[in-house]
């Protein structure tokens, strides 16, 4: 919101004087009039204010359409605004499943859309989007990995590990599933986090020491246990199991600790797809080439990290590594509200990222004006009471 409360200074644009005869031009952005955004159930407040504080401050009027398993976020945004004195059909609310989806995709009205969430749904937003002719960003599912090299502060990419790859409960699409561990640092990482995965805080998410909370649906908890099945089934080694956990007073929650699996390969289910649960797989490599290249063959490329205490390595990262949001000893690198939010790959689909900058060029069109005033729109002029004319 505070960034999009500056939005005067970013339209500004571009003016070059007199470019031949009297010839002035100078360019402009205008919006594109009603925008659409479609967002997960994962930060029902968070993933909708990408979108419309810049849609709004941008002159365009926004229809969001919530996830259908928290409907009551969107509301309660729209009550805030109108409290705040929007004006009635600036902010709009339309609940519904894939039948609402399907109408803002094919309105004419709408002009553009923005969407969070999984891979699939995204590329489907997008081609139905821009067959009817649309501006479309379409943010899809991630793989995200953190490296650790042999030099790295070891307590740091344990606390970065377990706190990016539980917190939420893995239900987020910057959590951190991979650890690439380079050379020998696997044999003091994995053990620290199978300690930290089995002593997790699994509470009723409301409490204040819970570390971790349930999965959002009983068909997510089966089909996250469903992964770590597969994992075991594919030859990775289970190192923390977190299928069957229990919490007392919720015994029907949908509850799935932490779980941990050593030596995956490249080539099992359980690195190749986004689980979006409490999962985190070890990938043992011996170098740092080799982790770059497993990273960069990913079809996903959404977020990254790298944990070393080597300045050129910690370079070479950041400018080798084809993904859209980098962390050097950081082990979530969601861009602040200045930048934009983005992935590469099959983690975003169209031409912008969300928020920022960025932001503000895919709720806008840009004009360019090139203008001449004839000469006697000032001659005989007099600026004398009472003859002014």
């Amino acid at each position: 919101v505070e960034f999009a409360c500056g939005i005067p200074n970013l339209l500004k644009t571009d003016f070059t004087d007199n470019i031949g005869g009297g010839i002035d031009n100078w360019n402009l952005r205008q919006p594109l009039g009603v925008v659409a955004g479609i967002t997960p159930f994962n930060f029902p407040v968070m993933v909708p204010m990408w979108m419309f504080p810049v849609a709004l401050a941008c002159g365009n009027t926004f229809v969001l359409k919530p996830s259908e398993r928290d409907p009551s976020p969107s509301l309660l945004i729209a009550d805030l605004l109108k409290q705040a004195g929007l004006p009635d059909g600036v902010f709009n609310v339309v609940q519904g499943d894939k039948v609402a989806v399907d109408a803002l995709l094919a309105h004419p009205d709408v002009q553009a859309l923005s969407f969070v969430g999984s891979t699939p749904i995204a590329e489907y937003i997008y081609t139905e989007g821009t067959k009817h002719g649309k501006r479309v960003q379409a943010l899809g599912g991630a793989k995200n990995h953190l490296v650790v090299m042999p030099d790295a502060d070891l307590d740091q990419a344990v606390d970065a590990l377990v706190g990016a790859a539980y917190g939420s409960a893995g239900e987020r699409c910057m959590a951190i599933s991979v650890a690439v561990a380079v050379g020998d640092v696997a044999d003091r990482l994995v053990p620290r986090l199978a300690e930290r995965a089995a002593t997790l805080k699994i509470r009723n998410g409301m409490e204040d020491d819970a570390e971790m909370g349930p999965l959002v649906t009983a068909a997510h908890k089966a089909k996250v246990e469903g992964y770590i099945a597969k994992g075991v089934a594919e030859g990775a080694k289970l190192v923390t199991d977190g299928r069957g956990h229990k919490v007392d007073g919720h015994e029907n929650g949908f509850f799935v600790g932490g779980t941990l699996f050593d030596n995956v390969k490249p080539d099992m289910t359980i690195y190749k797809e986004e689980i979006f649960g409490p999962v985190l797989s070890v990938v043992r490599v011996h170098d740092f080439a080799e982790a770059v290249d497993l990273i960069n063959r990913h079809e996903f490329g959404n977020g990254v990290s790298c944990y070393t205490s080597d300045g050129g390595i910690a370079r070479a990262f950041a400018r080798q590594i084809q993904v859209g949001m980098v962390g050097i000893n950081v082990p979530i690198p969601v861009p602040m509200a200045w930048h934009s939010f983005g992935g590469w790959k099959r983690s975003l689909f169209g031409d912008h990222h969300a928020y920022g900058e960025e932001g503000v060029r895919f709720y806008t069109r840009y004009k360019s004006v090139m203008q001449r005033w004839p000469d006697s729109i000032a001659k005989g002029a007099e600026f004398t009471m009472p003859v002014a004319k």
